[in-house]
């Protein structure tokens, strides 16, 4: 046999690995699938987050926030 040859044994581990490595992208493909319908969900909490920050300003009024910081020590 030539050093380029590849023996039965040798493309069967190959195949085998290959095999694996298509079932390990095929996982992925499918969680990455089903994080799809996730970006209605994402855009809706995001739009909730800023009509939430919009309230809580709202509702400090003209005044800023008094903030009371701890003294190092």
């Amino acid at each position: 046999m030539r050093e380029n040859e590849i023996g039965d044994r040798q493309l069967d581990a190959l195949l085998e690995r290959l095999d694996r490595m298509n079932a390990e992208l095929q996982a992925l493909n499918r969680r990455l699938d089903a994080g799809e319908h996730l970006a209605p969900i994402v855009y809706e909490i995001r739009a909730l987050n800023e009509s939430l920050q919009a309230l809580a300003y709202a509702a400090l009024g003209q005044t800023a926030p008094q903030v009371r910081r701890r003294r190092a020590g």
